[in-house]
């Protein structure tokens, strides 16, 4: 597949490294089953970028990580024909009692994704989680993420008795594209109106496009890292020609920015973005972090914080982890030919022995 524009020169290792920062953030909850999000920072002549794959992914799979973090950091991003991008809250796996803390972060919004399909939780902890939000919010768009937790059967029986709260969509609910569509096919033939939003169908999949061309969503979740950046997320959406929901990755303001980037330049944002995360960290490498205000983002760029930076240093071993990941992820991208979703062909498989979830996907 030939690129619709050649990728641009990549800066040289030294130039990253010699930037680098790592960082450590606690969250305020654990969000599947993370409770502090490591990040490593460059700082390029556009401003900063965040380089976070999550712990297990191998070197190939973080190498759009990597271009993703170049783009924002060298290359900046493209126009935007919004200044603020709506978006929802967030509620993890918490009990119902827990609920209305974690809505008190977001402030007012109109929206809220909901974590359900927790391992070692049960359907019933999803209906009580997701019944107080809905009467804490009456006229809020619900929506609920199942990062794949579910098979076919599962996610028919938890829909059906999740139908009571008017979802506006269900987001990776099965694990593969034939489940999905499976999914959405026998939703359909229910009439039931809730929509199917793939996530790691798109992000995980060597063709990120084979999930609108099976016909098995309604719209597509997106992450700009894992899919090399904010302009080649912008071709991925164009060509499925599905609506998207943009979406973080438990990212700093850093990263943030470059999720704010890729929904304020979308033509068409019919639906909140999972962009304020931010609220769900105990800290930020910003002194004015992007935070949610009445619902809504604003684009603007970050400032980075040295005395924050400081302060949430990584340990010695994991900065050195991390410099470590940094330099095979960058030999993936420079020594592999890459396609037009920065995705690496067979001589770029992994180098690292590393097996570690974040748990969080």
């Amino acid at each position: 597949m030939t690129p619709p524009h050649p990728a641009p020169p990549i800066p040289s290792l030294e130039e990253l490294a010699i930037s680098a920062r790592v960082v450590s953030i606690p969250m305020r909850v654990k969000f599947r089953g993370v409770l502090e999000r490591e990040s490593l920072l460059v700082r390029g002549p556009a401003g900063w970028g965040e380089f976070c794959p999550f712990l297990e992914y191998d070197d190939a799979e973080s190498a759009p990580w990597l271009a993703s973090a170049i783009e924002a950091a060298w290359f900046g991003f493209p126009s935007a024909v919004r200044t603020r991008v709506p978006v929802n809250a967030t509620v993890p796996a918490v009990g119902p009692d827990a609920v209305e803390g974690v809505l008190s972060r977001f402030g007012a919004v109109g929206a809220v994704k909901v974590k359900v399909a927790e391992k070692g939780q049960s359907l019933a902890d999803d209906v009580a989680r997701i019944g107080e939000v809905r009467r804490l919010l009456p006229d809020a768009d619900i929506k609920v993420d199942a990062n794949g937790g579910w098979e076919v059967g599962e996610a028919l029986v938890a829909l059906d008795a999740l139908s009571r709260f008017d979802l506006q969509y269900v987001e990776q609910p099965v694990a593969d594209i034939p489940g999905l569509r499976a999914v959405r096919l026998e939703l359909r033939r229910r009439g039931e109106s809730v929509l199917v939003a793939a996530d790691e169908s798109v992000r995980r999949q060597e063709d990120p496009l084979l999930v609108a061309r099976e016909d098995a969503a309604d719209l597509l979740v997106i992450k700009a890292p894992p899919l090399g950046g904010v302009r080649r997320a912008l071709d991925i959406i164009d060509r499925a020609g599905l609506p998207a929901v943009v979406s973080s990755a438990l990212d700093t303001s850093v990263g943030i920015r470059a999720g704010v980037a890729l929904a304020a330049a979308l033509p068409d944002l019919p639906y909140a973005c999972g962009l304020a995360t931010v609220s769900l960290m105990a800290g930020d490498v910003a002194d004015a972090p992007l935070v949610a205000q009445d619902g809504h983002l604003p684009v603007r760029d970050v400032a980075v914080s040295e005395e924050k930076l400081q302060r949430f240093a990584a340990a010695p071993a994991r900065r050195q982890w991390w410099l470590d990941r940094l330099g095979r992820a960058h030999a993936v991208l420079a020594g592999v030919e890459r396609d037009s979703f920065g995705r690496e062909n067979d001589t770029g498989k992994s180098h690292s022995g590393n097996t570690g979830s974040t748990g969080e996907r």
